[in-house]
């Protein structure tokens, strides 16, 4: 069981980073970041977007939750970040 968890962490931090890498991706073109998270990764995984856009690039924060197939144990949240710049 803990390769499989091993394996499951590894995993949602794969897809945090893409979520983070869309999310940017539609922001920098004025489209929702949050939406653009969510649509990248596999739908079972709970996913937050943030994003903060600066003068000439937009930098957006991924935060999934892994998680768990031991009960009663929380390993947290896996937290990737990725910046594009603005199309104007």
């Amino acid at each position: 069981m803990a390769g499989i968890q091993i394996g499951l962490i590894a995993y949602t931090a794969q897809q945090a980073g893409t979520a983070a890498r869309s999310g940017a991706r539609a922001a920098s073109l004025q489209e929702s970041a949050q939406d653009g998270c969510v649509n990248a990764i596999s739908d079972w995984l709970s996913v937050g977007c943030s994003a903060a856009e600066g003068a000439e690039e937009v930098t957006v924060t991924a935060t999934v939750d892994i998680p768990s197939i031991v009960p009663g144990w929380d390993f947290g949240t896996a937290q990737k970040t990725a910046t594009m710049p603005l199309d104007h």
